[in-house]
């Protein structure tokens, strides 16, 4: 991996801290690299291979963040929006970089798992049609869904006329095996038409009243993050979100 200058990386590293921040903290004496003071701004280092500090505080040197984001309703996925928040603007100081961006796309009026990175090749892989990463959601809808809507998304069915979809998994929760109105299920999908979903209950004659990711490849977003709540992912998690 090539050299890096001193006040790159903290700054690359340390979300909260500038460059000049950086240059400042180095001027003081608070940074070490590999235990000794390092005061040049310009140093160049081996960020795979050297233990830097800042005030003591080992900094874990990271190329790309991945970052699972608890998305509320009422907040879009986009880096910058004029008119309504951002799931970025979610982000505490410590977890953003420049670079970041929203890897897919909810809806806004939809919540649930959102995965914010830098790495553009991993989101291309995880995008990409011909990867199928499924993604599962968990929805509730305005009818009763039935095994007959299940057998027709389990088949590929078609929407809006002429756009076929790829087989979805529908698993409807039967709460009360004696309910003959479960409106509650889960559904994976193997690709991501806009609004694929909305549109495929739509076209069974049903409506989506709500809608939540819960899953992403081989990652669960789980119920210790609140809604609007981020945090990094594991080493183990980011390679199953692809490989699964």
């Amino acid at each position: 991996m090539p050299l890096m200058r001193l006040d790159k990386f903290i700054s690359g590293q340390m979300p909260e801290v500038s460059r000049n921040d950086a240059k400042e903290l180095l001027k003081k004496g608070l940074v070490t690299v590999d235990g000794e003071t390092v005061k040049r701004y310009d140093h160049k280092l081996d960020p795979e291979k050297s233990v830097v500090a800042v005030s003591g505080n080992v900094i874990t040197y990271r190329e790309h963040l991945y970052i699972m984001l608890n998305k509320p309703a009422g907040v879009v996925c986009a880096v910058r929006d004029r008119i309504t928040p951002t799931v970025m603007e979610l982000l505490p100081p410590e977890l953003r970089r420049p670079g970041l961006f929203p890897a897919g796309r909810l809806d806004k009026d939809n919540v649930g798992f959102v995965l914010l990175t830098d790495d553009g090749e991993l989101a291309h892989k995880m995008l990409s049609p011909v990867s199928h990463v499924p993604k599962r959601y968990f929805v509730r809808l305005e009818k009763s869904v039935t095994d007959d809507v299940r057998e027709l998304f389990e088949s590929g069915m078609t929407i809006d006329g002429d756009e076929k979809c790829l087989p979805a998994e529908l698993e409807i929760c039967n709460y009360d095996s004696n309910c003959e109105h479960n409106i509650e299920c889960f559904v994976t999908l193997h690709e991501g038409k806009f609004p694929q979903i909305k549109r495929m209950f739509k076209a069974a004659g049903n409506s989506v009243t709500y809608l939540k990711r819960v899953q992403i490849g081989g990652v669960i977003l789980g119920d210790s993050l609140g809604e609007g709540e981020a945090r990094i992912l594991e080493e183990n998690e980011v390679k199953s979100l692809i490989s699964y």
